[in-house]
């Protein structure tokens, strides 16, 4: 069982002790928290909740509700949502934050509180470490009956999403809907099962064919959207003649794509390929984190703008883009932050603008795949115990490669020439991530096992 406490949230697996997992003792512990956070700040007295389509989410989202009155927050209780659809209905409701009932990529027995700020954007470190103080001293006011917070449903933020989307200048529905489209959507049996086809009807589309859409949080297969979970969805893109598969996580502010061959287009190229269609039209700067492929900072400079690199975390990102004023960022695990509709990873607003981008292109997926570099990504992982010190194992490799340029806003990024290798401490899950990329597949794994050797070496 785990508990994780990060910047991406209260994150753990539903079940077992009181502070070793997400029990519901933990969620109304800190909800409480993040309540009382909202009121001593002067913030609006309403909060937004959503959640996805796991098990565990109505349970979840009953005592989140139930905990947010009991503080004297009024609620509106969006349901069934995705993470963007949930960040931008709290400015819609002049809100004082927002809470997302999702872990996102993890597996089914996973759950977790997102906590969102009064603009719809994950709250800062500084203050997720006050809400974080805050529980550990439970130190939060329950209100008498008088008080109590009131709730309030409301189903039509989905659409209200959509048509900013449809809005949006460089959304081209007329052209998307002029190439005859054939799309798969492949839901993960949560909320893209819903929305993702509704988008897409919208947009003109009028071949979609869905797998796994029904959202009862019982996954179809592993829901993190990388190609050895895909096996199935690809062959059924082949199978149907599709032009497109799209695939996205189970809150969908993660996203990637299938060619019609079957192939994949690669998260990683996600928002490559839609800065690739933003700077043709809005030239500026671009964001993405550390361990995303060099190939956005070759795009953006050849196009004549400036590539800046953010810590890993959707919060990081954002914060370097506004310093930056990027007109398009995000992460490589196919999060797209598109900042003309809103400061949050959208699988949505990134359907709608790479399919603009395929409609101009007036080729296939796998061609438009094909204009792109080649570089190849190995991301693994090594499991956590607690007696593994990460900061020390960090230390010996930062001494062991002291010669080569190293970044250490988060974890240690090493580079060698036209490599590079990163390794830092997963805010969602207790691994460290390693993350390696190459012009050479060969070399990017065998960077990967150089550095698991020398950590072997530190730990033994």
């Amino acid at each position: 069982m785990a508990l994780i406490k990060s910047i991406s949230g209260i994150r753990g697996t539903i079940g077992g002790i009181v502070g070793e997992a997400l029990t519901p003792i933990d969620v109304v512990k800190f909800t409480a928290a993040y309540g009382t956070w909202i009121r001593r700040r002067g913030a609006a007295r309403k909060v937004v909740v959503g959640r996805d389509g796991r098990i565990s989410g109505e349970m979840v989202q009953s005592l989140v509700i139930a905990t947010l009155q009991s503080i004297g927050l009024d609620v509106v209780n969006v349901d069934l949502a995705t993470t963007p659809t949930v960040e931008m209905a709290v400015p819609a409701e002049d809100a004082g934050g927002g809470i997302i009932l999702s872990a996102s990529h993890n597996p089914k027995q996973w759950n977790a509180l997102k906590l969102l700020n009064e603009l719809g954007e994950f709250i800062s470190a500084a203050d997720g470490q006050m809400i974080l103080d805050l529980a550990a001293m439970e130190d939060f006011d329950f209100c008498e009956v008088d008080e109590l917070g009131s709730v309030y449903r409301n189903s039509d933020y989905l659409q209200y999403h959509i048509d900013k989307i449809l809005a949006l200048e460089l959304v081209d529905r007329e052209a998307i809907a002029a190439q005859g489209f054939k799309v798969l959507v492949d839901g993960i049996n949560s909320v893209g099962g819903f929305a993702i086809p509704a988008l897409l009807e919208a947009l003109g589309v009028e071949t979609i064919f869905c797998m796994n859409e029904e959202p009862t949080g019982r996954f179809a297969h592993n829901p993190e959207p990388l190609p050895q979970n895909l096996i199935s969805v690809s062959n059924e893109v082949v199978r149907q003649e599709m032009d497109l598969g799209i695939v996205v996580d189970p809150d969908a502010d993660r996203l990637c794509f299938i060619c019609e061959d079957g192939s994949m287009f690669g998260e990683e190229y996600t928002l490559v390929a839609v800065a690739d269609y933003i700077l043709k039209h809005q030239p500026g700067n671009t964001v993405s984190n550390l361990s995303s492929t060099k190939s956005l900072e070759e795009l953006t400079k050849k196009t004549g703008n400036q590539y800046f690199a953010s810590a890993v975390g959707e919060v990081n990102v954002v914060k370097q883009m506004k310093i930056q004023h990027a007109v398009i960022g995000g992460e490589g695990n196919g999060g797209i932050i598109y900042p003309a509709l809103h400061y949050g990873r959208d699988a949505l607003v990134g359907v709608a603008l790479f399919l603009s981008h395929l409609a101009h292109f007036g080729k296939s997926c796998s061609f438009l795949r094909s204009t792109y570099p080649s570089y190849h990504l190995s991301k693994h992982k090594i499991e956590l115990t607690p007696d593994i010190d990460v900061e020390q194992i960090l230390e010996q490799l930062k001494e062991k490669y002291r010669n080569q340029p190293i970044n250490t806003i988060d974890g240690v990024y090493i580079e060698f020439e036209e490599d590079w290798i990163h390794l830092r401490k997963s805010n969602t899950e207790p691994i460290i991530r390693i993350y390696a990329e190459s012009n050479s597949e060969v070399t990017a794994q065998a960077m990967v096992r150089q550095i698991q050797e020398d950590i072997r070496s530190f730990i033994f």
